[in-house]
């Protein structure tokens, strides 16, 4: 016999144990013979009060005959041995009738065997819901046939009902029958006279219910050696779940006292526990404690999280279980710790994306800035030219600025100056290359009508006929040299479809160019409403010279005609001259004439001249000139004042080699300063100002290089009169460092 589990099962007789877990009470009946037998010196009387105390309600021992305790403590140990009794599944006749007979008929076998006898003895069955318990080994046939006959007559209320009549609604389970506590079982070696007489007149407890009785299980019946005694262990976790048994727990009955009715012990009987068949085959007897069946509402998890219904309790929680150490307390720094390590892992992150971004970032173009003086002025006081006596006049030197002007520039009738701009348009609308006549263009009707009036009223034309082809180049040509105003005409109407939308054209250029006291009536200047300034004349005067054809066009002294008849008069003639006289003496390239009788003698003038080692352009304007010849006097003072200019101009120089001018900027603080690599000359006059500026010359500036290198130019003036020279690195121009690629903003 195993101890442990004959302990095991005697401890668990009077607990909670689960349904279908294997249940062997007469373990716990054959411990509690063992220490009868051990103790023979003492009375039977002691030795039951004894054994009662020591086992408790639930060990399931002897209990003293009539003789040896009064009733009320028989009642009571019957009450506390009937509890750790089990209610069996029923069994057939068959099978319950012969393990009793084959116990009582082997009284005298050696010790293993009367151990065994007795506990088989204890565990036999009642036969169909009949109150009985084992003899014990020594009773006499008198008495046992005087049981056998009371067991065979039960009162009317312990009558059995078949089988078949038994209720099977599920809200009343089946009881079964009650159970008598089992008879003492006495070893080999106990003295036959010690041992307690049987109870001469049990009186068996009635059924209240015989139909409900369930039948013993085969398998209670049969004999078990001390090997197959084992017991199966089950970790009892309160996480696990646990399939509910299928069979319901089942109050017992236990005998009444004798002086109690029947059913009136019902109260303790109903705390008896069941230990019911297990599911598995009958070969194997091995015993499996199991937890009862789970509640069917879940219970609600505790405060702490470790409820079974609401499933794993919380990582901290957990951890506390798992290494026995509760949580720390919330307290303001662990809260203010906390909170930093997490800001501080935000900012931490923020930081090395800041420095990924700001290190992988293009780098800004470096410039270059001007550190040096932003002008220079000539030595000497203020030039004296010789200005006409009426009118208006200007001179510039084309880049470097005015050289002077005279009278009030206030608008004037320009008459053909106004064709300068015609001219402009066309070229800018329609341009040429140099050597190329460009498109053909019909003469119509109103340029023949144009020409046969223009004679007629004096004016300057030249001879064409409806119908004729003349080229674009052609044209411009017999408006610039002999100021033809029907030509004029016709190629406002070509480029704009009517003279007046080319007006506008005129009108919105002279805007653009900041000629704002200009306004134009008509393509030829002919009306008198066509006014402007010198000024404004200069301005537009310079813009057109940049145009390599109009520059070619002005120059010209004259051209030959495709229209005219070749006839002896200034209109019809195939050499058509330029009205401009000065061209091409003293350097003159232009531009062009122009007179009414309101208006006056008109010059608008170019002129070249070297000086050192540049070629600059002299451009000027005299208006308003009345005196007669008008033409003759306007371009005599012309000439004065462009001979006065270049006399005037001179060479000097404005930045010596390796003067530092300016520096390159890397965009991000870093600086490297730049030098000339020649030194500047520049034309000036006595008194000039002129520009100085620093320029890249349209080229991207490097992040890395070596000193010495051309990374820019510096310009004095501008367009024709333009000087520059290149600066170079003083020093080597390296990338930015990485700290100034982290701290920039822009």
């Amino acid at each position: 016999m195993n101890e442990k589990n004959s302990a095991k099962a005697g401890e668990l007789s009077g607990k909670e144990a689960a349904p279908g877990d294997e249940a062997d009470a007469v373990n716990a009946a054959e411990e509690a013979a063992d220490r009868a037998e051990a103790r023979t010196d003492t009375t039977p009387a002691d030795q039951a009060d004894k054994e009662a105390d020591e086992a408790g309600p639930n060990s399931g021992g002897p209990e003293p005959t009539r003789d040896q305790a009064d009733p009320a403590d028989r009642a009571d140990r019957a009450d506390r041995a009937d509890k750790t009794l089990v209610a069996m599944p029923p069994v057939s006749r068959q099978d319950s009738a012969q393990p009793t007979a084959d116990a009582v008929s082997e009284p005298d076998e050696g010790q293993a065997d009367a151990a065994t006898s007795g506990s088989e003895a204890a565990r036999e069955p009642r036969d169909d819901g009949a109150a009985s318990s084992t003899p014990p080994s020594d009773e006499q046939p008198e008495q046992r046939e005087e049981r056998e006959e009371r067991e065979e007559q039960p009162g009317e209320e312990g009558k059995q009902q078949p089988e078949a009549d038994a209720p099977k609604s599920p809200e009343a389970p089946t009881k079964p029958a009650p159970v008598s506590a089992p008879a003492p079982v006495r070893g080999p070696d106990a003295n036959p006279e010690s041992a307690p007489a049987p109870d001469p007149d049990p009186q068996p407890a009635p059924d209240p219910d015989p139909a409900k009785k369930p039948p013993a299980p085969s398998w209670a019946a049969r004999r078990e050696s001390d090997s197959e005694r084992t017991s199966e262990f089950v970790a009892l976790k309160p996480d696990l779940p646990r399939t509910a048994s299928p069979r319901p727990v089942t109050p017992t009955h236990g005998p009444s006292s004798s002086g109690e009715k029947p059913g009136a012990g019902s109260g303790d009987s109903d705390r008896t526990r069941e230990f019911t068949a297990p599911s598995r085959a009958d070969n194997d007897r091995t015993m499996a404690l199991t937890r009862p069946p789970a509640p069917s509402a879940a219970a609600p998890a505790t405060s702490s999280g470790t409820g079974d219904a609401a499933g794993p309790p919380p990582p901290l929680d957990l951890l506390a279980q798992l290494t026995n150490t509760p949580p720390k307390a919330e307290t303001v720094g662990r809260t203010v710790a906390r909170r930093i390590k997490i800001w501080g892992t935000l900012v931490a992150l923020l930081a090395v994306v800041l420095v990924a971004v700001q290190a992988l970032r293009p780098l800004p173009t470096p410039t270059l800035k001007l550190t040096g003086k932003a002008s220079h002025s000539a030595d000497g006081g203020a030039l004296s030219l010789p200005w006409p006596t009426e009118g208006q006049a200007v001179v510039d030197i084309d880049g470097l600025g005015r050289m002077g002007s005279y009278g009030e520039m206030k608008p004037l009738p320009i008459g053909s100056v106004a064709k300068v701009m015609t001219t402009y348009l066309i070229l800018r609308d329609h341009p040429l290359k140099a050597g190329d006549k460009g498109p053909s263009m019909p003469v119509d009707q109103k340029a023949e009508d144009d020409y046969t009036n223009g004679v007629t009223e004096k004016e300057s034309v030249v001879e064409v006929k409806a119908g004729q082809q003349i080229s674009e180049l052609e044209a411009l040509q017999a408006v610039m040299l002999p100021s033809a105003n029907n030509v004029a005409r016709l190629l406002a109407r070509w480029d704009a479809s009517t003279e007046e939308a080319f007006i506008k054209k005129m009108n919105d250029t002279a805007k653009e160019l900041g000629m704002t006291n200009t306004t134009y009536t008509d393509a030829s200047g002919l009306i008198e409403s066509t006014v402007s300034t010198a000024e404004d004349q200069v301005k537009l005067a310079k813009r057109a010279m940049t145009n390599p054809v109009f520059r070619q066009i002005a120059k010209l002294p004259s051209y030959q005609s495709t229209t005219t008849s070749g006839g002896s008069t200034l209109e019809t003639a195939r050499t058509q001259y330029n009205f401009n006289k000065l061209v091409p003496l003293n350097g003159v390239v232009g531009i062009k004439t122009g007179s009414t009788t309101k208006a006056g003698g008109n010059l608008v003038f170019a002129a070249e001249t070297t000086v050192g080692d540049s070629k600059q352009l002299i451009i000027g304007a005299v208006f308003g000139q009345h005196k007669t010849p008008i033409i003759g006097t306007a371009t005599a003072a012309s000439k004065s004042l462009i001979l006065a200019a270049d006399k005037a101009l001179r060479s000097e120089t404005v930045v010596k080699k390796g003067e530092v001018v300016g520096q390159v900027d890397d965009g991000l603080g870093g600086m490297v300063p730049v030098v000339a690599a020649k030194d500047l000359t520049v034309p000036v006059w006595s008194g000039a100002s002129v520009p100085i500026k620093l320029t890249d010359d349209g080229k991207a500036l490097p992040h890395s290089a070596n000193a010495g290198t051309e990374v820019g130019m510096l310009t004095v003036g501008s367009g024709a009169g333009e000087a520059q020279v290149p600066v170079t690195l003083k020093d080597d121009l390296s990338e930015p460092s990485f700290g100034a690629k982290l701290t920039r903003l822009g």
